[in-house]
């Protein structure tokens, strides 16, 4: 039977496109920056891009006291910038969930936890079932977990298929974001090799990364995972999302990959449904942004 599926998931990686050259990627990459990035400067477009971040905070030191801050001032935030949109999520760790579900006084905010021997995925398959089965039932309406990397690197890509499809359950109604850790994979073929294996293992959102490797996301890396979901709407028909996370802090940088992503998908992806930036300095930059577009000063919010 492993041996069935396991033919059955090589068939279904070779039906995709996976001969990528990295130089090939980084000039498409630059082909889209220098097309796009200007028209897409807008203030608009980066109050969408707020509206897209997964709010985050992922620090050993995090506690309930300094999580209900942060929550707090997502709770107030409409009442200071009236005019703009919220973010998308509040990610914390699977152990904060409970206190963001006690403090989130807004609806429309979902819950997001890292969850599945975060960050590293080095722990039993039975640990990462339990921690996200705990992490749902404390809250989480969205659960971020890292691939198992190690296997992916010995060619076991059944087992890495295998266990995103369990957690995949463990996770109920909640949607499940797979971080493919792109800055460890070999190259770009692999990077397109992951994503396709995560979302025939039923990942809601595939990510690039933990922002605890170096380098954390790339635009080669998000380009070619915009391909892979591309061609994953097309044979499947389902929209799968896209986050990028790790080091993204300035609005420049974010523009990139709302240029990449509008250019390869579309604008029906530029929405929190389908695409969020994993971010803890970015809003806080972007609000700095827009005030001084308008005439104002720096902001320091979050």
């Amino acid at each position: 039977m492993d041996q069935e599926l396991n033919d059955k998931l090589h068939s279904a990686i070779n039906a995709y496109d996976t001969h990528y050259l990295d130089e090939t990627v980084a000039e498409a990459v630059k082909e889209i920056i220098d097309n796009d990035f200007e028209n897409n400067d807008t203030i608009e477009n980066l109050k969408t891009i707020f509206s897209l971040i997964d709010l985050t905070s992922l620090n050993t030191t995090d506690n309930s006291i300094n999580i209900s801050k942060m929550v707090n001032k997502v709770n107030q935030f409409w009442e200071n910038y009236p005019e703009m949109p919220s973010v998308a999520a509040i990610c914390v760790y699977p152990s904060l969930v409970s206190t963001v579900k006690d403090k989130l006084l807004q609806p429309r905010i979902d819950i997001a936890s890292v969850s599945a021997g975060f960050p590293s995925s080095q722990t039993f398959i039975e640990v990462k079932i339990a921690e996200t089965s705990l992490a749902v039932m404390e809250g989480a309406d969205e659960i971020d977990i890292v691939m198992s990397l190690g296997s992916y690197l010995e060619d076991d890509y059944l087992k890495v298929f295998d266990e995103i499809s369990e957690i995949k359950s463990a996770c109920g109604n909640s949607k499940l974001k797979v971080i493919l850790e792109t800055g460890a994979l070999p190259s770009m073929k692999d990077i397109k090799i992951a994503s396709i294996i995560a979302m025939e293992a039923g990942a809601d959102f595939i990510k690039t990364s933990t922002g605890k490797q170096n380098p954390s996301a790339t635009p080669e890396a998000i380009y070619v995972m915009a391909e892979a979901v591309k061609e994953f709407k097309e044979k499947s028909g389902k929209m799968v999302g896209l986050k990028p996370a790790g080091g993204i802090s300035t609005p420049d940088e974010a523009l990139v990959y709302f240029s990449i992503v509008k250019s390869i998908l579309g604008e029906e992806w530029l929405s929190s449904e389908h695409f969020r930036i994993g971010a803890s300095r970015l809003a806080n930059n972007l609000l700095s942004e827009i005030s001084k577009r308008n005439g104002g000063e720096e902001v320091s919010y979050f």
